[in-house]
Formats: structure tokens, sequence, C-alpha cells
């Protein structure tokens, strides 16, 4: 009886547990749909930007800009880690910090001093918990506007050509499909000139106002709506993988649900059978 008793308040626990994991992998769906399509939205643009400069550059010839040359011997480098403001993610969170982890390791080994930015309150509270307490502590929530990352950019862009950092890293989740999400460290001061494909320069261009000017105006632009990206990806990976993992628990717990329920009904049977065995044998004794 009382193992019955046991299996029932276990079948009840776990019908709540999926219907709750079942609404988060709704709540998380939802959520994806929206933030993939602002990813999308931006990545052209992302990407057009850095093309530009890459043909600006290519054509322009040497061109010098404070945000191409080193930030100073100041020895210091600015590591931003994205993380996630809540759990039950999946892996999102500990591939990012581990991520993280790896590139603060190693900028340390070359003799660096690493001052840790974080955006989640995960990743602070991992940074806390090993006695890395982030110098500042960033919260864009689920809809990071452009004003507020571009400030942001900002800032680092000049704290960087005032010498403070030497570099300015990013560590997020990068978005490329909906099975593959990759945690990557991405240099994001200075800025590596990217150079343009195998003939695509074709044409020659003459600048109106100078290459110079152009570039002044499209590398702090390029930095922002990198910036902007890696918020827009990391936002699209946290909930793809909530929504894979919740999908997953509600998954485990209908099959546990399953699995308690043909437990319950031969622990019903069983006590039915005994029963019944003791009332044939107390007949039998009586006649």
């Amino acid at each position: 009886m009382a193992q019955i008793r046991e299996i029932k308040k276990r079948m009840v626990a776990v019908r709540t547990i999926q219907r709750i994991t079942k609404t988060m992998q709704m709540i998380a769906t939802a959520k994806f749909t929206a933030s993939l399509a602002r990813a999308k939205a931006t990545r052209p643009y992302t990407d057009r930007i850095r093309q530009l400069v890459g043909e600006v550059a290519a054509t322009a010839g040497d061109v010098s800009h404070p945000l191409l040359q080193g930030g100073g011997s100041s020895g210091k480098v600015l590591v931003l880690v994205i993380g996630s403001d809540r759990g039950l993610c999946g892996a999102y969170n500990g591939n990012v910090l581990r991520t993280a982890m790896v590139r603060i390791k190693a900028l340390k080994a070359e003799g660096k001093k690493v001052v840790v930015h974080t955006a989640g309150k995960k990743a602070f509270a991992f940074f806390k918990y090993q006695q890395m307490l982030p110098e500042e502590r960033l919260s864009f929530g689920d809809r990071p506007k452009f004003e507020d990352i571009q400030a942001l950019a900002d800032r680092y862009m000049g704290a960087f050509v005032a010498g403070e950092f030497e570099q300015v890293v990013v560590c997020s989740m990068r978005f490329v499909s909906n099975a593959r999400q990759i945690a990557e460290s991405v240099q994001l001061l200075p800025l590596s000139m990217p150079q343009a494909s195998k003939g695509a320069v074709t044409a020659s261009y003459e600048f109106s106002p100078g290459a110079a000017e152009i570039l002044d105006d499209l590398l702090p632009r390029s930095v922002k709506v990198s910036l902007f990206q890696a918020f827009n990806d990391a936002v699209v990976s946290e909930n793809v993988m909530r929504m894979v993992a919740m999908k997953a628990a509600t998954d485990n717990a209908s099959g546990l649900g399953r699995t308690l329920k043909r437990n319950y009904n031969r622990a019903r049977q069983a006590r039915i059978t005994t029963e019944l065995t003791e009332i044939v044998s107390g007949a039998a004794a009586l006649g």
C-alpha cells in the first residue's frame, strides 16, 4: 500500500514538472523566433560594413587609424563575457565561460593584466565564485537596444584610444544555425583590417571625402555593429538552447511518467492478486 502511494506521488510530481517544462519550451520558442528575426535583420548590415571597410582599405592603400593601432603599453586587456540572466539553457553558459577562461589564462600567461566585464547574472556569479570579481556588471535583457550597445562601444573605443587597454576581447556564443552554436573569443579592438576577397575590387574608386575620412566613420561603426551582433547572437543562442533543453526535459518527464504508470499498475495488480489469494485461502480454511 505504501509503495502504491509513493508511486502515485511521484506520478503527480512528474506531471507537474512536465507541464512546467512544456510551458518553458513554448516561451523559449516564441522568444527564439523573435530574437532570430532581429539577428537575421542585422547580419547583412554587419557583414556589408566589414566588407566595405575591406574594399576601402584595399583601394586606399596604407591607412592609419587609432582603432587599428595597439592600445598603448598598459599591459591591461579588457575581456567582456556575455552570459545569460537565467539558467535551464543546456550547456550555453558552460561553453561560453569555459572559452572565456581559456582566453583569460592565455592572456595571463603572456603577462597581461585581465579586466573582466560581464553581461548576464550567470557570468557574474561564475567569476565571483572564481574570486575574479568583474569590474563592471552589464545587463541588456532579452532585447538589447542598439543605442545601449553603441554607448558601450563608444566607452570601450574611448578607453582603448586613451591607452587604458591594449586589447578588448568579447567572449560570447555565435549563432550559426538551430543545430549549431559556437562559443568563441573574438578580438574587438584593435581592429584587424579585413581583406577584400581576391578579385572583389575591380573598379577604381574616387573618394569624396578622402579615404581617411570615410574610414573615420566606417571603423567606429564596424566596432558598434560587431558588438551589437555579438549580443544579438548570444540572445538567439540562449533561447534556442533553452528550447532544446526544455524539449528534452519534457520528453524525459513523459518517458518517466509512462514508466511510473506501468509500475503503478503492476503494484496495484499485485495488491489485488494478494487480496484475492487471501480471500480464497480464508474460504478454503473455513470449508
